[in-house]
């Protein structure tokens, strides 16, 4: 085993390039070293005939990747966040652009960046037990590593509903956003692989140990989230969602004013110009809207208040959405003047 990272391992067995995520007491959360480290290995690859196919794990039981070490972004500064961003999005870019198979093995939690390492991946396979969510507006950031690019592009307004409530869904409604391909058992991750190594086509290797997938439990709302998530603000959202007065209506409408009001209208309108975005303007877009984040106090204090005193109870600034103006969204969503290289 090649170990370039304390936290990444890349190894070849047979045709297959392995990667492996492996800060399980973190909940493999990505620090800028290790995103460094995958996208130096798939560099390599690229170039290496004797690797013909790459997958992409997550050590220990609990987690595939719970996302980007978010802690670093307060105690380190904008700069370390900003580098940080940087070079996850040229790794994302480089998943989604890669001339050989990338193969997804997603389990536990899922979320954020972990997701970047995932749903940009050619063959995306999830365990029945899989929590998926990009969380951003309840820290005050905005969905990123692509999100206004594949969220934008899911069914019946799923990804409006995944970004602005900040909801976590199991492999059954991942599969059916677009998210994963199949969903196949954590406890046959080792099998799969070792189907790949000997040559075996993904096909092949993913119809040996694919299941059923779990129910969608969002199904029964498709058809009201394609309507109620499609409105052209945030407000507008939540006025849908309280002329509905169902269960659901309530449950999302809750869910989406706990969360940071200018990142809830920022998001909306990164989500909605990204729909007609290349997956690199994409991320171009969500880079420049970091830079103006770190800026602000919302990040800071939705840091805080999730994973350093965790006491769940985040100030926001400003705590109304009608005082975020479209003027301070035209600003917020402008170029950084930072121009993101992907390779």
């Amino acid at each position: 085993m090649t170990v370039i990272d304390p936290y990444i391992s890349a190894e070849k067995q047979g045709v297959l390039g392995l990667l492996t995520v492996k800060r399980p007491a973190a909940l493999n959360a990505l620090n800028t070293g290790m995103v460094r480290a995958l996208d130096a290995a798939l560099a390599a690859w690229a170039t290496d005939d004797a690797v013909a196919v790459v997958a992409i794990r997550g050590e220990g039981p609990r987690a595939f990747c719970a996302g980007g070490d978010i802690r670093v972004w307060v105690t380190e500064g904008p700069e370390a966040g900003l580098a940080f961003l940087a070079a996850e999005y040229q790794l994302n870019h480089r998943i989604a652009t890669y001339a050989k198979p990338v193969v997804a093995l997603m389990h536990g939690v899922t979320m954020g960046g972990g997701a970047g390492l995932s749903v940009h991946a050619r063959h995306r396979l999830a365990d029945p037990g899989l929590v998926f969510a990009m969380p951003e507006t309840n820290i005050g950031f905005v969905p990123d590593i692509g999100s206004t690019h594949f969220l934008s592009r899911s069914p019946d307004q799923l990804g409006a509903y995944l970004a602005l409530t900040a909801d976590r869904i199991g492999c059954g409604d991942v599969i059916a956003a677009g998210l994963a391909d199949a969903c196949v058992a954590m406890d046959d991750f080792d099998a799969l692989l070792a189907r790949l190594v000997t040559g075996e086509t993904i096909q092949g290797a993913i119809a040996a140990h694919k299941v059923k997938s779990p129910i969608a439990t969002l199904a029964p709302h498709r058809q009201r989230m394609a309507s109620l998530f499609a409105a052209p603000s945030v407000e507008a959202v939540l006025e849908q969602l309280a002329r509905d007065g169902g269960d659901f209506a309530r449950t999302a409408s809750d869910a989406i004013r706990a969360n940071a009001p200018t990142s809830l209208k920022l998001t909306l309108h990164l989500l909605r110009r990204g729909a007609g975005m290349t997956l690199p303007q994409c991320l171009q877009q969500e880079y420049d809207a970091a830079v103006q984040l770190f800026a602000r106090p919302d990040l800071a204090e939705g840091v805080r208040a999730a994973v350093i005193d965790k006491d769940r109870n985040p100030s926001w600034q400003p705590s109304a959405l009608a005082a975020v103006t479209d003027a301070e969204i035209a600003a917020l969503s402008a170029p950084s003047g930072t121009k993101l290289a992907f390779a």
